[in-house]
């Protein structure tokens, strides 16, 4: 059967079917064919007490046992649903209540948890000197992210880089013009900005590296314009495309938040970069 768009992209970083058996058969445990001691009605109740989830098991598997019902819900569920579940798990049966339940198997289910809940993304964490629009623009970025996939973020990503761009040559007096791209403004932040002069033991290999971002950010615009959801498109980033556009906009910003969160001081000793009104 052809799932829809939306299905496909939540379920693109789900849980894979060894994971759910590992869950199964590792953690919780199976006996003729029961999971744990759930029965039909624990079974119904684990998901609004222990998962925050309004779900009824018998909507996704009308006949079978709980082991069956439960894994058809995982399999089923988008990614950050699957991470409540296994959250939920741990919680009604924690390390120690059967032979199974080792530290390192609760380990790997914590971990499963949080690549679901970060959605194989790079983190996202937003920069400690910015605008109040960028925080904002990124804000909006991780509640479409958190339930609708990489897709749905690309637009709003692509006016965070740019604002954060913005703001980064306002600190420290880079003229630019509002029409300015990305590829522009990066560049003269490269030119200009003094904490960017220093790129280390290799900077030759760094600026090759940062050059090829500026190709990065060139084909950002016309991704954003025409392959999200920026404008009513009717051809849409696929999942892994748009998450790579995701990831690459974090890794840029993580960078220039590395070398710029510092600030630093000119020859008279007064602050070159500081947070805006500072």
């Amino acid at each position: 059967m052809c799932r829809p768009r939306r299905y496909r992209e939540e379920m693109s970083n789900g849980l894979k079917r060894g994971e759910i058996i590992r869950i199964v058969k590792q953690y919780i445990g199976v006996a003729s064919g029961y999971l744990g001691d759930f029965t039909y009605a624990s079974h119904s109740d684990f998901y609004p007490e222990y998962c925050d989830l309004d779900l009824d098991p018998f909507d996704y598997l009308k006949e079978g046992t709980t082991r069956y019902r439960f894994e058809a819900i995982l399999e089923a569920v988008p990614p950050a649903d699957q991470a409540k579940i296994i959250r939920g798990v741990l919680a009604k049966y924690p390390v120690g209540s059967s032979d199974l339940r080792t530290e390192e198997s609760a380990t790997a289910l914590v971990e499963m948890a949080e690549r679901l809940e970060r959605g194989g993304m790079v983190a996202g964490a937003p920069p400690i000197y910015t605008s109040a629009v960028v925080i904002r623009a990124l804000d909006d970025a991780q509640s479409l992210l958190d339930r609708g996939g990489a897709t749905s973020a690309v637009d709003r990503l692509h006016t965070a880089l740019q604002g954060h761009l913005q703001y980064l040559c306002d600190e420290v007096g880079i003229a630019y013009d509002r029409e300015d791209t990305m590829v522009a403004l990066l560049k003269k932040l490269r030119a200009d900005h003094p904490q960017l002069q220093d790129l280390g033991p290799r900077p030759d290999d760094i600026r090759k590296v940062l050059n090829s971002f500026a190709s990065v950010l060139d084909s950002l615009n016309p991704v954003r314009n025409k392959a999200s959801v920026a404008h009513p498109n009717e051809e849409l980033l696929d999942p892994a495309e748009a998450q790579l556009v995701v990831n690459a906009v974090r890794t840029l910003l993580t960078y220039l938040d590395a070398k710029l969160a510092n600030p630093g001081v000119d020859a008279n000793g007064d602050i070159i970069f500081k947070p805006a009104g500072g």
